[in-house]
């Protein structure tokens, strides 16, 4: 999966691109800047997509993530859509303006009848997906729809991508851009570790970049030994992924060396473990 710069739309086999024509405004110089994740509170991913895009609906989003780690996009990462309404946090107000706006497939929070969990529309769930929990602006708990695996692994590779194409510095929750009037992600989004790790990541690639390393350059020919390898923005496994993985026998040159990794140059440069790069300098 990656991002087609020139329409500023993602592009991967699990992605269906579908806009919607309603949106036209583009963001202003330096923007988008943050991201909001919200929830569908709907049945379906596509469902929830194909109600966004119908123009008489007054709200949009740029993606929706299905719990299959499916992914819908409605409007172009360049342009505005509806998804944030009144909205204010950090000193500014109006949301839509800033921001992409990611919708992950999710009932939202549900009522317990007997042994099941309904949702407002009417579909129960069973114990195993459902969190009892707190939200932070109430006082007691109530039952919320879990997010899958598979949507968070997918919604954290795209949050990756959209901090390595636009610069985003903010990831919020609708519920913080708007306390009170919304409840989305909810308590069962783990949104403090989710955006924390991302944001710290993308911070410490900025500070290295600025920064002299005392590491000499080796400049040392090499070459792809693993199937595929991740390229990071630091010489950790924690580190974000800074563009789709390298290939086998893909050429590289090894800048430098720190605690188990290579930093290497092909077309971009990032980090990647040294035990699946084969020195070519015949040491």
């Amino acid at each position: 999966m990656k991002i087609d710069s020139s329409k500023h739309e993602l592009v991967g086999d699990e992605v269906k691109v579908d806009l919607t024509n309603k949106n036209t405004r583009a963001f202003d110089a330096g923007l988008p800047d943050s991201i909001v994740i919200h929830y569908t509170a709907g049945s379906s991913a596509s469902g929830s997509a194909s109600w966004l895009k119908r123009p008489e609906v007054k709200a949009s989003a740029h993606l929706v993530i299905g719990r299959d780690g499916s992914v819908f996009q409605i409007v172009p990462f360049n342009i505005q859509s509806w998804h944030a309404g009144v909205s204010a946090y950090g000193g500014r107000s109006g949301y839509n303006k800033f921001s992409i706006g990611i919708e992950l497939d999710n009932a939202g929070f549900l009522t317990k009848t007997g042994n099941v969990y309904r949702a407002s529309f009417g579909r129960a769930y069973t114990a195993d997906e459902v969190l009892k929990a707190k939200h932070q602006d109430e006082n007691k708990e109530r039952y919320w729809h879990t997010y899958t695996e598979a949507q968070l692994d997918k919604c954290r590779d795209i949050c990756e991508l959209l901090i390595a194409q636009y610069g985003i510095k903010e990831i919020v929750g609708h519920d913080e851009i708007a306390p009170g009037r919304k409840q989305d992600p909810g308590p069962a989004f783990p949104m403090n570790r989710f955006r924390n790790n991302l944001l710290e990541l993308a911070n410490a690639q900025v500070m290295e970049t600025r920064q002299d390393t005392e590491v000499p350059h080796l400049g040392i020919p090499g070459k792809v030994v693993a199937s595929s390898l991740n390229i990071r923005a630091q010489g950790s496994g924690d580190a974000i992924k800074i563009a789709q993985p390298l290939k086998n026998g893909q050429k590289v040159k090894i800048q430098e060396e720190k605690d188990g990794w290579y930093k290497v140059t092909t077309e971009i440069e990032g980090w990647v473990s040294k035990a699946f790069i084969q020195r070519e300098d015949n040491d």
